[in-house]
């Protein structure tokens, strides 16, 4: 898959790509990413990507005419087509499904905006997907793209030290979508606080029992969304919701 970055701050993800587990997937271009810098393809001795906003207000907006030359150019040199996705509070919430779907897919354009927004007109003349991290505002879509990326190129075949460790992420289908459980290694105390004794049994059926109760208690106390989800979907079981009951 390639994932095309049009940016004003390309030198933001030469670290990102070169470090962390995730990195194999961009040096074998399991997860191809081409970096765009937009002003590159704007004109003008200032190679000027923004300018004040009609009917005036704070901020700058990002010219629309540089951000279709780019796209041009990244259109021209990819070999299929692929959507455009813009990050925007207006987008859809990014959620572990959306991964999954991106992680299968062929790639995408990302628009990383900046300033007050980018002229609505590129927006609708060539977006087609926008996408939100939270309610809450960035600086730019630089950090947004960075956690797309992560986020698929760990679910990428090979990237992961242990192949199913992403199988027991939080909000995985395979958990029933709920939180992951508690996690500890040596030493068995630390400063007056042991390690569950389930963990130390060796027994591997009371071991799962344990992490499954775990994900229940944690995820209905901070994520009892997540648990309702689980309910609708009849992924919890009588011995499940017993242990509901009880908390």
């Amino acid at each position: 898959m390639r994932f095309d970055l049009i940016t004003l701050f390309p030198e933001l993800f030469a670290p990102f790509l070169a470090a962390g587990v995730t990195r194999r997937a961009y040096e074998t271009k399991l997860v191809d990413v081409r970096v765009w810098n937009l002003r590159d393809f704007a004109e003008g001795n200032y190679r000027r990507v923004d300018d004040r906003p009609f009917g005036g207000g704070p901020g700058m907006v990002m010219l629309a005419e540089p951000l279709a030359r780019c796209l041009a150019a990244v259109r021209a040199e990819r070999a299929e087509a692929a959507p455009v996705v813009l990050f925007s509070p207006v987008g859809q919430r990014l959620d572990h499904a959306g991964v999954e779907s991106w992680s299968a897919s062929a790639g995408a354009v990302l628009v990383c905006g900046r300033y007050e927004g980018i002229d609505q007109r590129f927006i609708d003349a060539h977006v087609d997907v926008q996408l939100s991290l939270g309610d809450f505002v960035l600086s730019g879509g630089e950090v947004a793209a960075m956690a797309l990326l992560d986020a698929v190129a760990r679910l990428q075949p090979g990237v992961l030290n242990d192949a199913g460790s992403h199988q027991e992420d939080s909000f995985n289908p395979a958990l029933d979508g709920l939180l992951d459980c508690p996690h500890y290694t040596r030493p068995e105390e630390w400063e007056g606080r042991k390690v569950p004794e389930e963990l130390l049994s060796g027994h591997h059926a009371q071991i799962a029992a344990w992490r499954r109760q775990q994900r229940l208690a944690l995820t209905a106390r901070h994520r009892p969304d997540l648990i309702e989800a689980a309910r609708g979907q009849g992924r919890l079981t009588r011995l499940d919701e017993a242990f509901l009951a009880k908390l």
